[in-house]
C-alpha cells in the first residue's frame, strides 16, 4: 500500500498538467465541455500506461491508441449530437479530422465543442499524456516525461492567444504540479516486490547519506534555477511584446463568391421570376401585422390594389414597426465603392451558440424562433430574422459586426434549420430627437467614395439644407423617393454612380425614374451619406405572415440607418400601393448648363488652324524660284519610304495588339479585350463611346452606329434597345460594368421574337452562347442590324465583371468572334477612305478609354 501510494504523485501529477493545458484552453471555448473532454483524455492516456506497466513496452502503445480511438470517437458522437449536426458518425468524423486545424484556429470566438473543434485538442492530449507517462514512469525520466504536457500547455497558450485574460494561477499550478512530479521521482527506487532494485540491498546509513546528498544537490540546483531567473527575467521580458500572437491571422476564413459579396444584385434577377420558391420557413415569437405595410411592395414588384393601403393618419413610427415584423434578413451590406455595395465580413466558423452583439441598454428585446427550409435559393448566405443567437441543424460561419452567417459547404434543396434571434425594440418615438453617432467607429459607415455625380450631390445639399434633425434628414430622403419614383420588376439591374444617376434625374419616358427596391435603397443609402447619416443597406425577404413559402417576389433591399441609443432603424423608400410619382422637376430642378458663348465672343476666340494646313498669314514669302526637279523627285521619294515604313510598324503592332487583347490572359480579360476592340472600332468609324455610358447603352449607341440600325421595322424593347441589359457602371473602353442579375434577351431579331428579361447569370451564359442573328439576304454573310451580337457581347462583359471565375474560354472565343464581326460590319458601312486608313490609323496603340 505504501508502494502504492509512493508510485502515484507522478502519474496524478501528468494527469494534473494535461488537465490544466485543457483548462487554458478552455477560455475560449462556450462551457466546460472541452475541459472535461481534456481531462478524460489526460485520465485515459495516463491510466492506460500504469496499468500495462508490467506489459512489454512494445505493448503499450496499440493499446493505448486503440483506447485514444474509442475514446476519440464517443467524443466525436456526443459533441454532434449536442450541436444537432446531421450525418452519420462516419462522416462527421471523417469531414473532423480533415478541417479540424483550420476551423479551430478560424472559429468565432467563444467556440462552440463541435466535432471539428474537439478532435485535435482530444489527441493531443492523449498523445501527451501517452508520452509523459511512458517516459516518465516505465522508463523513470520524470524531467523528460514533463516535456510532453509542458509542450502542450504552450500550444494551448498560443493557440488562445490574445482572445483571453492572462493565466497566472492556472500557469502557477502547472509549475508546482511540475514540482511535485519531479520530487516524487527523485528519490531511489525502492525494491519491488521479487525484483531487484538498486536501493534493495542498501543498508540504512547509505540510505540516508544517499538522500541527505540528493536533498543538498536539489537544493543547489533550485538555488542556480531562481538565481538564473532573477536575472535573465527582466532580460527575457523586455523582448518580448505586451500582446501575444494570435495565430488566427495566418488562417484565411471562410470565403464567399461575388454573388454572395453583393447579393444586391439579385434582386432584378428575383422580380422577373416572382414565383420561384426559395424557401419554407415557419416563425413564431413575431407579432404578425394586421395588413401589409404601407409602401412595402415585395420583391420590387409593381404595388397591386390587392396589398392594400395603411389608413389616413397612420403614425409613422407604428408603420415602421409593421414593415420590420417579418423581415427575414439575408445579409448586411456595408461599404460602397461607387459600383457596388459589399457585405465587406470576416466571417468565422461558429457553433451552435452565437456570441451576443453589444447591445443597447434599457431596450427591451424579443426571441424570434424559426423553422427554416431551403428551397431554391442559392449560394452561401443563410436567411435569419435578425438578429440571430443560436443556430441548429447546419454548420455555419458567422460575421459578428453585421450578424451575417453563411453554410460554409454552400446551401442545397432541403436543407433544414433551427434558428433563435434576439430582436431589439427600441421606442422609434425617440428618433425625431435621436442624434447619429461619428468618428472612427462609424467611418466605414459615412465613407462616399470620389466620383459621385454632381446632380446627385445637389440633390443631397438640397434635402439637407431643408431639414435639420438627422432623423428629419432620413425621412425627407424616404419620402422624396417614395413620391418621385416607380417600383417596375423589369428595371435593369445596377447601383452603381452612373445607375443611380440614370434612376434618380434620367428621363421618365426613357426609363429612368423607375426601378427596383436595389435602386431605392442604395438611392437612399448614397444620399444618406452624403449628408452625414451612418448607412447600410439590407437584402432580405419579407413574408405577409411569417410563415409558409417565401418566394422570389419577397425578396426585398431596404435601408439603414444608425441613431444613437436606438441601433440600426430600417426605412421604407418604397412608394406606396396606387400611388402616381410626381414629376421630380416639380422638387428638384438642375442648374442649368454653362451657356454657349454669344457670338461675339466666340467670333473674338482665334481658332486653331487643322493640323498640317499653313496658316497664310504665317507663311513666309517666297522669293526664290521652285527647286530641281531632281530635289523634288528624291523628297518626294524619301517621304513616301518613310510614310510605307511607318504603315508598316501601325499594321505590325494593331495586329499584336488584337492577338493579345483576344488571345492572351484569362477569359475575363480577353473579354475585356474583345469589348475594347468594339469601342476602338466605334472611334475609328467617329462614334466614339461617351465615358459615362453604361453597357446597356454602348450596345444600343453600337447598333445605332451601323448602316440600317434605325430601320424602324426592327424590333425594340420599351426602352428602344433589345431588352435590357443591367449594369452597375459606366463603360469607356472596358469600365465598371454591372450585374447580370436582369438583362435583355438578344435572340434572333424579327416580329415574332420581340426582346425578354431574363433573370439569372446562367441564363446570360445560355443567352451569351446562343447563335448569332439572321444574316442579311443582300449581303451574305452579313449580320441584319448586328443586334444580336453586340448585346450578346455586353452580357458577356457583365458576367466577367461580376463573376470573373465563371467565364469560360467558350465565352471568351465567342467574345472575340463578336467583336471581330461588329468591327467588320462596321468598317463596310464607311466611306471609302475610312475603309482604307482603318487599319493604318495609330489611335488604339494609345487610346485608354
Amino acid at each position: 500500500m505504501v508502494r502504492l501510494l509512493r508510485a502515484l504523485p507522478v502519474p496524478l501529477a501528468l494527469i494534473a498538467m494535461i488537465g490544466l493545458a485543457g483548462t487554458v484552453l478552455g477560455r475560449v471555448y462556450a462551457g466546460p465541455l472541452l475541459t472535461q473532454l481534456v481531462l478524460g483524455a489526460a485520465v485515459g492516456s495516463v491510466g492506460v500506461s500504469v496499468a500495462a506497466r508490467r506489459l512489454p513496452s512494445w505493448l503499450v502503445a496499440p493499446l493505448s491508441v486503440g483506447a485514444l480511438l474509442g475514446y476519440t470517437a464517443f467524443a466525436l458522437w456526443f459533441t454532434a449530437q449536442r450541436a444537432d449536426l446531421p450525418g452519420a458518425l462516419g462522416t462527421v468524423a471523417t469531414d473532423a479530422a480533415r478541417n479540424g486545424i483550420p476551423r479551430l484556429l478560424t472559429a468565432l470566438i467563444p467556440v462552440e465543442p463541435m466535432p471539428d473543434t474537439v478532435i485535435v485538442p482530444l489527441v493531443t492530449a492523449w498523445l501527451a499524456g501517452l508520452a509523459g507517462a511512458e517516459v516518465g514512469i516505465r522508463a523513470s525520466r520524470v524531467l523528460l516525461g514533463l516535456v510532453a504536457p509542458a509542450g502542450l500547455y504552450a500550444g494551448a497558450l498560443y493557440v488562445v492567444g490574445p482572445n483571453a485574460d492572462p493565466t497566472i494561477w492556472p500557469t502557477v499550478a502547472f509549475a508546482a504540479a511540475g514540482a511535485v512530479a519531479l520530487a516524487a521521482g527523485g528519490r531511489p527506487n525502492q525494491p519491488v516486490p521479487g525484483g531487484s532494485g538498486p536501493g534493495s540491498e542498501l543498508p540504512p546509513a547509505v540510505r540516508a547519506s544517499m538522500r541527505l546528498r540528493l536533498l543538498a544537490s536539489t537544493a543547489a540546483g533550485l538555488a542556480v534555477v531562481i538565481g538564473l531567473a532573477a536575472l535573465l527575467a527582466p532580460l527575457v521580458a523586455r523582448q518580448v511584446g505586451t500582446t501575444p500572437v494570435d495565430p488566427r491571422r495566418y488562417v484565411q476564413p471562410p470565403q464567399v463568391e461575388s454573388l454572395d459579396e453583393n447579393p444586391l444584385i439579385r434582386i432584378s434577377g428575383w422580380a422577373l421570376s416572382p414565383e420561384q420558391k426559395l424557401l419554407d420557413v415557419i416563425t413564431s415569437g413575431v407579432p404578425v401585422p394586421a395588413g401589409p405595410a404601407t409602401g412595402a411592395p415585395t420583391g420590387g414588384a409593381e404595388p397591386s390594389p390587392a396589398d392594400g393601403e395603411a389608413p389616413d393618419g397612420q403614425d409613422p413610427v407604428e408603420e415602421l414597426e409593421r414593415t420590420r415584423a417579418v423581415r427575414i434578413r439575408l445579409a448586411v451590406l456595408n461599404d460602397y465603392d461607387g459600383v457596388t455595395w459589399r457585405v465587406g465580413a470576416t466571417y468565422r466558423n461558429a457553433g451552435r451558440v452565437l456570441p451576443a452583439a453589444e447591445s443597447l441598454p434599457d431596450v427591451p428585446t424579443e426571441r424570434v424562433e424559426q423553422q427554416i427550409t431551403i428551397d431554391g435559393l442559392a449560394g452561401r448566405l443563410l436567411p435569419a430574422v435578425p438578429t440571430p443567437r443560436e443556430v441548429t441543424g447546419a454548420r455555419v460561419a458567422y460575421d459578428q459586426s453585421s450578424g451575417t452567417m453563411i453554410q460554409p459547404d454552400g446551401l442545397r434543396s432541403g436543407l433544414a434549420y433551427s434558428v433563435t434571434s434576439v430582436r431589439e425594440r427600441p421606442d422609434y418615438n425617440l428618433l425625431p430627437a435621436a442624434n447619429v453617432p461619428s468618428g472612427d467607429a462609424v467611418a466605414r459607415f459615412l465613407r462616399v467614395e470620389a466620383g459621385a455625380p454632381e446632380q446627385l450631390q445637389r440633390l443631397a445639399t438640397q434635402l439637407a439644407e431643408d431639414n435639420g434633425a438627422p432623423y428629419e434628414r432620413a425621412a425627407a430622403i424616404e419620402s422624396f423617393l417614395a413620391e418621385h419614383y416607380r417600383v417596375v420588376p423589369d428595371a435593369p439591374s445596377g447601383h452603381a454612380y452612373p445607375n443611380l444617376n440614370f434612376f434618380l434625374f434620367g428621363p421618365s419616358n426613357g426609363g429612368g425614374q423607375r426601378g427596383t427596391s436595389e435602386q431605392f435603397a442604395a438611392s437612399f443609402a448614397v444620399l444618406a451619406r452624403m449628408m452625414g447619416l451612418p448607412s447600410r443597406v439590407v437584402v432580405g425577404f419579407q413574408s405577409s405572415t411569417g410563415s409558409g413559402p417565401v418566394r422570389a417576389a419577397d425578396a426585398l433591399a431596404w435601408p439603414e440607418v444608425l441613431f444613437d441609443g436606438l441601433g440600426w432603424v430600417p426605412f421604407n423608400p418604397l412608394p406606396k400601393p396606387n400611388t402616381k410619382p410626381r414629376p421630380v422637376e416639380e422638387d428638384f430642378k438642375p442648374e442649368p448648363e454653362d451657356p454657349t458663348p454669344p457670338p461675339d465672343e466666340a467670333s473674338a476666340t482665334a481658332e486653331p488652324t487643322p493640323s498640317g494646313t499653313p496658316d497664310p498669314a504665317a507663311a513666309p514669302s517666297r522669293r526664290g524660284g521652285p527647286g530641281t526637279p531632281v530635289l523634288v523627285g528624291g523628297g518626294t521619294g524619301g517621304l513616301l519610304l518613310v510614310l510605307a515604313g511607318l504603315a508598316t510598324v501601325v499594321v505590325s503592332l494593331r495586329r499584336a495588339q488584337r492577338r493579345r487583347r483576344l488571345a492572351d490572359g484569362s477569359p475575363a480579360q480577353r473579354i475585356y479585350g474583345a469589348w475594347r476592340e468594339v469601342t476602338d472600332a466605334l472611334r475609328l468609324a467617329g462614334r466614339p463611346v461617351p465615358n459615362h455610358l453604361a453597357a446597356t447603352e454602348v450596345a444600343e449607341h453600337a447598333r445605332s452606329s451601323l448602316r440600317g440600325a434605325t430601320d424602324p421595322s426592327a424590333p425594340t424593347g420599351p426602352t428602344g434597345s433589345a431588352g435590357s441589359v443591367g449594369s452597375a457602371g459606366s463603360v469607356g473602353s472596358v469600365g465598371s460594368v454591372g450585374s447580370v442579375g436582369s438583362v435583355g434577351s438578344a435572340g434572333s431579331v424579327g416580329p415574332t421574337a420581340p426582346a425578354g428579361p431574363v433573370g439569372s447569370a446562367g441564363d446570360a451564359r445560355d443567352l451569351a452562347q446562343a447563335p448569332a442573328g439572321p444574316t442579311d439576304p443582300a449581303r451574305p454573310g452579313a449580320l441584319r442590324h448586328a443586334v444580336p451580337p453586340i448585346d450578346d457581347l455586353a452580357v458577356l462583359v457583365n458576367l466577367a465583371a461580376f463573376a470573373p471565375g465563371n467565364a469560360t474560354d467558350d465565352e471568351a472565343r465567342r467574345a472575340a468572334e463578336l467583336a471581330l464581326t461588329y468591327a467588320d460590319e462596321l468598317r463596310a458601312g464607311r466611306p471609302w477612305w475610312r475603309r482604307v486608313l482603318w487599319s493604318l490609323h495609330p489611335g488604339p496603340l494609345r487610346w485608354r478609354s
